[in-house]
């Protein structure tokens, strides 16, 4: 008996275009809210190919085209030249989950579940224990 592999999330979500949507969405809310500032600050003045490696690798990562991935370096290794601070990768959990949970035509489990793993890679790209302000002394 042959069964019929569901459909991927990529597919379910309505693939590229909302993939795109998600991409300019999260990159318009560090680009525009201060409460992203520090993440902001560690981006080049011009957000077009981060906008575009963005969606490329949510593509891939949704079980899309898979172009990204088969282009070199993974998304832990592009991030260790930059110090991954508790604040930043929270900074970009949040943006993530808001840029989601801004398009209205989305599956509300698929978001949850996109949110929660994201948020959880960033946390994962954690390089730096201190955030500004904060002390080595104990």
């Amino acid at each position: 008996m042959n069964a019929v592999a569901p459909p991927s999330p990529y597919v379910r979500i309505g693939g590229e275009p909302m993939v795109r949507a998600i991409a300019n969405r999260f990159y318009d809310l560090i680009d525009q809210d201060p409460a992203y500032a520090d993440l902001r600050a560690i981006h080049a003045a011009d957000l077009s190919a981060v906008r575009h490696g963005l969606t490329r690798f949510l593509c891939g990562w949704l079980g899309g085209p898979r172009d990204w991935f088969e282009r070199g370096p993974c998304i832990m290794s592009l991030h260790r030249a930059f110090p991954i601070t508790p604040l930043l990768a929270d900074q970009w959990a949040t943006a993530m989950t808001c840029a989601i949970a801004g398009e209205e035509d989305f599956d509300p489990a698929i978001g949850d579940a996109m949110a929660q793993a994201l948020g959880h890679m960033a946390r994962g790209m954690i390089n730096f224990a201190l955030d500004a302000g904060s002390s080595a002394a104990a």
